[in-house]
């Protein structure tokens, strides 16, 4: 009886940095981003959550009044009902504190080769991870006797998500734009209406070229 659902729509926005907290919420179904944009433009994307999550987190449990896709489906409760609930509830706080540490760690992890690595290798990093989610990882295999179906890689993957693209990657569009030309032009991928778009053979070259750069 003290809890709202709301569905917020692919692309909104759920909470802005610098805006008080108010609430407490538990992402039931979907995905949601983290960035942070700069005035000069940049967008930066600081992580990307799955339900189940949390939203104001990090904020309650550090004791501060401000705060820092598809679509999501939340369920909301006060910020004193929260506040109540983890001082209460061991489970809750040991689940809360799960998340927060695991999103810390992953940040402390990944974000450093945004630091030190080039704009080239951060998008074939991209490119590579988006290919392995999209099949390319998955084996010719053979069908068995009884007529089971084979898991086939694609022939190509196009990466449609261009500007959540530059978010993760972390770098301006100049820099993005003269990286995708440079990486093209390398054969690394090619450009079919607007998008990068790979083979196996070339998804299986960047990998080789990560590796090789590692040992730099």
């Amino acid at each position: 009886s003290r809890c709202t659902v709301r569905t917020h729509a692919a692309g909104s926005i759920i909470h802005q940095k610098n805006m008080e907290l108010g609430y407490f919420g538990i992402v039931a179904k979907g995905e949601n981003r983290v960035i942070n944009e700069f005035e000069n433009g940049n967008v930066y994307m600081i992580e990307s959550n799955k339900a189940i999550d949390f939203i104001g987190e990090v904020t309650i449990l550090a004791g501060m009044s401000h705060t820092s896709v598809t679509d999501n489906v939340v369920a909301y409760i006060s910020r004193r009902d929260a506040e109540r609930w983890l001082a209460s509830d061991i489970n809750i706080l040991n689940l809360a504190a799960r998340h927060t540490a695991f999103k810390l760690y992953r940040s402390s992890y990944n974000n450093g080769a945004k630091l030190f690595y080039p704009p080239s290798y951060l998008l074939l990093d991209y490119m590579v991870k988006y290919g392995r989610q999209n099949g390319m990882e998955s084996s010719r295999g053979m069908g068995s006797s009884r007529g089971m179906g084979t898991s086939r890689a694609p022939a190509s993957v196009t990466v449609l998500r261009t500007r959540q693209m530059q978010e993760e990657i972390g770098v301006n569009v100049k820099t993005l734009n003269r990286t995708i030309r440079q990486l093209k032009e390398e054969g690394f991928f090619s450009i079919c209406k607007g998008k990068i778009t790979f083979t196996r053979e070339q998804y299986e070259a960047a990998i080789e070229w990560l590796e090789a750069e590692k040992d730099k």
